[in-house]
């Protein structure tokens, strides 16, 4: 194998694991469920990501054949972390705001997230 395809490699392989070390510090250090939350999601994204990456250039070039089991986890990461994030913003937002510390919906009838039951919870709001 050619030396700087195994630099490329290696490179790919420390990027990624100073990605999971930033993202375990992130989630022991940071206060909040919401800071957390951007740290897991980088860690697995650009971190395991970086190591499949790693893992596919050193089966292609070394071997000469392409893993697509490799290829596939990779995709499955890069296309559920977002929306594992999406979804953990979503509960920490319903299980801790009441509609009535929400900012104004402006012309809409209801904030994103939540359904206003009683329109003295929110100023401004109009019943249906």
């Amino acid at each position: 194998m050619d030396t700087a395809l195994e630099f490329l490699i290696a490179l790919f392989l420390i990027v990624s694991g100073i990605f999971g070390f930033v993202g375990s510090y992130g989630m022991i250090k940071l206060k909040d469920p919401m800071s957390r939350l951007h740290a897991p999601t980088k860690a697995t994204t650009l971190g395991v990501g970086g190591v499949l990456i790693a893992s596919i250039l050193h089966s292609v070039f070394s071997e000469g054949r392409l893993s697509l089991h490799e290829l596939l986890i990779t995709l499955f990461l890069f296309l559920t972390a977002p929306i594992t994030a999406l979804f953990i913003a979503k509960w920490h937002i319903h299980r801790h705001e009441k509609p009535g510390n929400l900012p104004g919906c402006g012309s809409d009838e209801v904030w994103a997230t939540h359904a206003v039951e009683q329109d003295e919870d929110v100023p401004g709001h109009k019943t249906r």
